[in-house]
């Protein structure tokens, strides 16, 4: 077990803590540029979102596995763009549970409007390296900043391979390492390498992207952080912690964008 990696009750009471924290919902949706209703579930900006719709390539109808989903705002809004049905797994039962809240009209995050229209969708907990889907079950699979948590990261590339369809496409957006053996890191971050995971996965036409416009915004959001008022807020406590050991560290680590398929099936004669 990596001393560094949060459990799912840690994740639980942070995502419960963001959920009421309007000073927190500020700053993600002014740093990333998202509109209030799109519930922020790491540091993926608007213009990402775009990035990563385009990347996986569904159709409506098409099934959408969120990993990792968090309070599910980014695969409600890539599910809408495109018309998939959506299916997140998280294995903090809070965040799952707010998701599923928010697309039956639940409440809103403090200081944000309902979105107008939901998307279908499903939230479950699980774990993001055993989902319990079956084989093949999914069109497209993202996982946004969430892979590094993984024990090991391979083990949730598998997992992704396992449930893909044929020619499915995955997205996986996370931080690697500059150079790798740097200690100042945390062990999760020096242990990603994509290009290399998503290989031993089994995945095809792999490209793994530096996005610097992804990493200036959240610079932008970890100073916004420093500068708020955290008095009781446990949520901004919380945020600036992170902030001041990820500025600590930020130039020795680069913002990525992985996107790879799912090979054919060999045919059977």
């Amino acid at each position: 077990m990596l001393d560094d990696v949060p459990d799912a009750a840690e994740f639980s009471a942070w995502h419960a803590d963001v959920h009421n924290s309007p000073a927190c919902q500020l700053i993600f949706q002014q740093a990333l540029g998202l509109p209030p209703e799109v519930v922020s579930n790491s540091l993926l900006t608007w213009a990402g979102v775009a990035e990563v719709t385009d990347a996986l390539r569904l159709s409506p109808g098409q099934t959408l596995v969120d990993l990792a989903c968090g309070r599910g705002g980014y695969g409600r809004e890539v599910a809408r763009r495109t018309g998939a049905r959506l299916l997140g797994f998280d294995f903090a039962a809070v965040a799952v549970t707010l998701a599923a809240r928010a697309g039956a009209g639940g409440a809103a995050p403090a200081g944000a409007a309902p979105a107008a229209s939901a998307a279908p969708a499903r939230f479950c907990v699980g774990d993001f390296t055993a989902v319990g889907l079956r084989d093949r079950g999914a069109d497209a699979v993202m996982c946004i900043d969430a892979v590094q948590f993984g024990e090991p990261p391979l083990a949730v590339l598998l997992e992704c391979r396992r449930i893909l369809a044929e020619q499915g496409r995955l997205v996986v957006t996370a931080w690697e390492p500059i150079p790798p053996a740097d200690e100042r890191l945390p062990q999760k971050t020096r242990r990603m390498n994509l290009t290399r995971d998503l290989a031993r996965a089994g995945f095809e036409q792999v490209t793994v992207t530096e996005m610097p416009r992804w990493a200036d915004a959240e610079r932008a959001l970890w100073e916004a952080a420093l500068a708020g008022d955290a008095d009781g807020d446990p949520a901004l406590a919380s945020l600036q912690r992170e902030a001041r050991t990820s500025l600590d560290t930020f130039d020795v680590k680069r913002r990525v964008f992985a996107v790879a398929t799912a090979p054919r099936c060999a045919i059977r004669i």
